[in-house]
């Protein structure tokens, strides 16, 4: 086994695992690799997650990196005076819908192997997706199915160009709109760029909105499941019980048919 597939094995199954590899090395008198191996740590259950969508959603996985990618270039079109809010909003929804998406599939893997269900769990999943899709440092992190702690990301993402030569065109527009002779920026430059600002923030207040929305319904579900799962709980207690009461009282009268059969037998003897 190679120490990356670790990573890819059922949680409760980490440390031993492990723990084999590292003795099947030392074995093997490959003692600075045992070193390595035995220095991995367990990853956590949200960790644990996004290492598995990674594993097995790659479709899902590369449409989400695609979603982070097209959001941080809506972002960056608008900053430059190039791109309209509405591009910004789209892109936005559809980074959203990509996280979602996997966050859902987070969910059935981590009741698939008997992990418990809680809202935080499913949040540090959908932040660490998130981080994943808006940050190319977080997002190599992620890449290669090893995440050990979950990830955070503040912000809609860094602006950086996506294509070569945006950067010097950027440079080129900022050097159009510096102050004049007597120190004072064009007012329509002032007016455009604040313009921009606020669309920016505006679009980023939205986002914060819906993520904000989504935590709360996901709460909700969450809340609604357990309480049904509680009652679930309660009725096969319930039936449990009446099983028993009802096994107890079949024996019972088991008992008091063979008593019965064996007065009559005493009687028709006497």
């Amino acid at each position: 086994m190679e120490p990356k597939e670790l990573y890819g094995l059922p949680l409760e199954r980490f440390t031993e695992e492990r723990n084999a590899l590292v003795k099947g090395l030392r074995k093997g008198g490959r003692r600075e690799e045992a070193t390595e191996v035995s220095n991995l740590r367990k990853p956590s259950v949200a960790a644990w997650a996004v290492n598995q969508l990674v594993r097995t959603q790659r479709r899902d996985v590369a449409s989400l990196f695609e979603a982070g990618d097209a959001l941080r270039e809506a972002q960056s079109q608008l900053l430059s005076g190039r791109g309209e809010a509405d591009a910004l909003r789209d892109a936005v929804e559809a980074e959203r819908v990509a996280v979602d998406q996997l966050t859902q599939r987070a969910r059935g893997l981590l009741s698939s192997e008997g992990h418990e269900l809680t809202v935080a769990t499913l949040q540090r999943v959908s932040e660490t997706l998130n981080a994943a899709a808006l940050d190319e440092d977080l997002r190599a992190q992620v890449s290669d199915g090893c995440l050990v702690r979950e990830l955070h990301h503040v912000g809609l993402g860094r602006l950086v160009p996506s294509r070569p030569g945006a950067r010097g065109k950027s440079a080129s527009k900022k050097r159009a709109a510096l102050p004049d002779k007597k120190g004072a920026e064009p007012k329509q430059t002032r007016s455009a760029r604040s313009a921009q600002t606020a669309q920016a923030r505006n679009a980023e207040a939205e986002a914060r909105r819906r993520a904000e929305r989504t935590a709360r319904e996901l709460k909700t579900a969450q809340s609604r499941r357990d309480r049904a799962a509680d009652e679930f709980r309660r009725t096969e207690k319930a039936l449990h019980d009446a099983e028993a009461t009802l096994a107890g009282a079949q024996e019972a009268a088991a008992g008091a048919i063979r008593e019965l059969e064996e007065l009559r037998r005493a009687r028709d003897r006497g």
